[in-house]
C-alpha cells in the first residue's frame, strides 16, 4: 500500500543540522520511504492515500538503545547507591521476581505501554535470565508492532543463586530464542547479553561469543561505567589490557553489530579498540548522574567516529523518555565543556541524529526519512506550546524541552501505526 503524508517535517540527515519542510510530504510504500519533498508534484502520487496531519509535526521515532524492562517497577527507587550496591539491594532481588511468569506479564505489559506512550518505536533491551519470561516480552513487544533487540541476561557469579545459570543452560535457553525469533526483517530479534564481565565466568564470555559469531547475533553489555566496577575488571581479568579488552578476547566486542551501555570512563586504548571493531556507545545521562558514575565524553566519541545513541538505561535512569535524554545529554556535554572549552557541547540537531538516525542502525536503516529508511515516525501536536507563531525548529525544540506523551498523536513503526497497546 502506498501513503503520502504532508505535515511539517523535520529531520536529520547528518548530524550537524535539521532537515525542514514546511507543509511537506514523505511518500511511503510497504512500510519504507519512497521519497521525502516540498511539493507533491515532485513525488509519485498515482494510487496513494493522501493523509494530511494540518500543522503537526512529522518527526523519527525514538530509539532506546539501552535499556532494562525488568528494572520498570523499581524506577525512582534507591537513587542515592552507587552501582554495585544499588544492583546487590535492589536490583537483583526485583529481577529475581521475573521467574514467575504472571508476575513478569504484569509488568512487562506496563513496560511496552510506557514505551509506546514515549514514542519509543524501537529498543535494546536487557531482560532477565529467565526464558519464559523473556520470551513474553518478545512476544508482547512483536503483538504490539514494536521493534526491539531483547536479550536474555546471562550471569553465572557475583550474583544471587536465584538468577545463576549454567553455561549448558544459558546457550541452550539463548539457541531456542535464536530459533524463534531470528528471523530475516523480524521486528524483535535477539541479542547476547553477559550483563557485565563481573557477572560472567570466562568460560561463560568465551561461550556468549562463540554463540554470537555462530549466529551472527548482535551483543549488548555495560563498560566502565563506575570506577569500582572498573577495578573488580582487572581483578577478575587480569590478563586484558582493559574493560573493553576483556569484552574483545571473547569476540564480544565488535565481531558482530555490538553495543555498549555507559563507556563514561573510556579513553586512549579502549577508545581506539571501540572505533577500529565499530563498537557503538548507549549513551545513558540520567543513570550515570544518579549512581555516581560520572559523565560521558560525548563529544570526543563523535570526533573519532564513534557511533551513539541514547538509552534511558531504567531503572539506573529513571525517566523513559528519549526526548528527555536529549536535554540531558546536552546539560552533561555543557558540564564537559565547563572543563575543557575546546570540547564545544552538543547542540539540538546533534542529540536529534544520535537518537534517531544513528541509533537507528542498530535496527537496521531506521531513523530517517530517505528514501529506503524504514518509516518510524511520530506526529506531534504541539499547538498548545505554539502560542506565538515560532519557527518550526523552535517548536521542535520547544516539544523536546517542554512537551510530553500527550502531545504524540500518532505513532508509526515499518509503515504501521501503532495503536495503544493494553495493560
Amino acid at each position: 500500500m502506498k501513503s503520502i503524508y504532508r505535515a511539517n517535517i523535520l529531520f536529520t540527515k547528518e548530524k550537524d543540522r535539521f532537515d525542514v519542510l514546511e507543509r511537506g510530504y514523505v511518500a511511503v510504500e510497504d512500510g519504507y520511504v519512497t521519497g521525502v519533498a516540498a511539493d507533491l508534484k515532485e513525488l509519485d502520487s498515482n494510487g496513494a492515500e493522501i493523509i494530511d496531519f494540518g500543522d503537526k509535526l512529522l518527526i523519527p521515532a525514538m530509539n532506546d538503545v539501552h535499556v532494562h524492562a525488568p528494572q520498570y517497577r523499581n524506577q525512582g527507587i534507591a537513587m542515592d547507591l552507587e552501582l554495585l550496591p544499588w544492583l546487590q539491594n535492589y536490583t537483583f532481588p526485583e529481577e529475581s521476581k521475573y521467574a514467575d511468569t504472571a508476575y513478569a506479564e504484569r509488568m512487562y505489559r506496563r513496560f511496552v505501554h510506557d514505551m509506546w506512550r514515549f514514542g519509543t518505536m524501537r529498543s535494546t533491551i536487557f531482560a532477565t535470565i529467565h526464558l519464559e519470561s523473556t520470551r513474553l516480552l518478545m512476544n508482547l513487544i512483536k503483538e504490539n508492532g514494536m521493534g526491539a533487540l531483547v536479550g536474555k541476561t546471562v550471569m553465572n557469579q557475583n550474583c544471587p543463586e536465584t538468577l545463576c545459570e549454567t553455561i549448558e543452560d544459558a546457550i541452550a535457553n539463548n539457541e531456542a530464542l535464536i530459533a524463534e525469533f531470528n528471523q530475516p526483517k523480524a521486528l524483535v530479534r535477539p541479542i547476547i547479553t553477559p550483563r557485565f564481565v563481573p557477572s560472567c565466568t570466562s568460560e561463560m564470555l568465551k561461550a556468549c561469543g562463540k554463540l554470537a559469531q555462530k549466529h551472527q547475533i548482535p551483543v549488548q553489555s555495560h563498560l566502565s561505567e563506575n570506577l569500582s566496577e572498573i577495578a573488580w575488571v582487572k581483578e577478575l581479568e587480569p590478563e586484558s589490557r582493559h574493560y573493553g579488552d576483556a569484552y574483545n578476547r571473547y569476540g564480544l566486542f565488535g565481531q558482530t553489530p555490538t553495543v555498549m551501555a555507559h563507556c563514561v570512563w573510556t579513553d586512549g586504548d579502549e577508545l581506539e579498540m571501540m572505533k577500529q571493531n565499530h563498537v557503538m556507545v548507549a549513551h545513558c545521562p540520567t543513570s550515570n548522574f544518579n549512581l555516581g558514575s560520572g559523565m560521558a565524553p560525548i563529544r570526543t566519541f563523535l570526533e573519532e567516529g564513534i557511533s551513539v545513541g541514547l538509552g534511558s538505561d531504567i531503572s539506573g535512569g529513571h525517566d523513559l523518555s528519549i526526548f528527555r535524554m536529549m536535554v540531558y545529554a546536552i546539560q552533561v556535554s555543557k558540564m564537559h565543556w565547563q572543563r575543557n572549552r575546546e570540547k564545544a557541547f552538543l547542540t539540538l540537531p546533534e542529540v536529534f541524529w544520535i537518537a534517531t538516525k544513528s541509533a537507528g542502525t542498530l535496527y537496521g536503516k531506521v531513523g530517517s526519512f530517505e528514501p529506503g529508511y524504514e518509516f518510524d515516525a511520530l506526529v506531534i501536536d504541539d499547538s498548545d506550546l505554539n502560542f506565538d507563531n515560532y519557527s518550526l525548529l523552535h517548536r521542535l525544540e520547544r516539544y523536546i524541552y517542554l512537551g510530553d506523551d500527550r502531545q504524540i498523536v500518532h505513532r508509526f513503526c515499518r509503515g504501521k501505526e501503532i495503536a495503544e497497546p493494553k495493560i
